[in-house]
């Protein structure tokens, strides 16, 4: 398996994604974050940096809702194998 496109339920930008766990999760931005969610936009303009802002919250609830949804499913792998959007 690898990375799948996953968009964002809130503003619509795609990622690729993969679950390794519940608890693990890989994104691949396809685009600079800042730029194209806005969630990061805005927590940037607030002065926060990539540092201090590990994850969209919109983004991963779309992640979550595709895997209860099982349109992405845990993987068995233990390391990323980088992905394409088709």
């Amino acid at each position: 398996m690898t990375m799948q496109s996953v968009t964002c339920r809130t503003c619509g930008n795609r990622v690729l994604a993969e679950k390794y766990s519940e608890e693990h999760t890989s994104v691949q931005w396809l685009a600079d974050s800042e730029r194209v969610c806005a969630e990061f936009s805005a927590r940037t303009s607030l002065g926060e940096t990539d540092a201090s802002r590990p994850t969209c919250t919109a983004l991963r609830d779309s992640i979550d809702a595709e895997v209860a949804e099982g349109k992405l499913v845990l993987t068995t792998r233990s390391y990323p194998v980088p992905g394409r959007l088709e």
